[in-house]
């Protein structure tokens, strides 16, 4: 498995924005970002792959939420701009260290490794 540590959360006004970071203790196949709110399953929101730059977003947050990497491929961003309070979450880091088909990007499932997690709370 891989180490994960995650940086960047806080609190916001809605429409504001924040910048996550998780760095991983070694390169992987892929990273991602989900996020799971109080009573509600864990979703994905943004994940990529290492090699080729590949990305993938739910539908919720295209347009507003950017994902990527550093030149290491170890360090995964996640620029969240024009947040709504239905983004209030906890957000976690992941990475896959063997290769999953896009099918599975934004799926817990196809990751292997995880972050503790970091509060995002928007307010309205």
């Amino acid at each position: 498995q891989v180490q994960l540590v995650e940086s960047g959360g806080g609190s916001v006004q809605a429409g504001g924005s924040l910048r996550l970071s998780c760095t991983a203790s070694r390169y992987t196949y892929g990273m991602g970002w989900f996020r799971q709110a109080p009573g509600k399953a864990r979703e994905g929101v943004a994940g990529i792959y290492s090699g080729g730059g590949r990305t993938f977003y739910a539908d919720s947050v295209k347009g507003r939420f950017t994902i990527s990497q550093d030149n290491a491929k170890t360090t995964v961003y996640l620029q969240m701009s024009r947040l709504k309070p239905e983004d209030t979450a906890m957000y976690y880091c992941a990475a896959e260290t063997s290769w999953v088909p896009a099918s599975q990007a934004l799926k817990p499932a196809g990751y292997d490794s995880w972050g503790q997690g970091t509060q995002v709370t928007v307010s309205s």
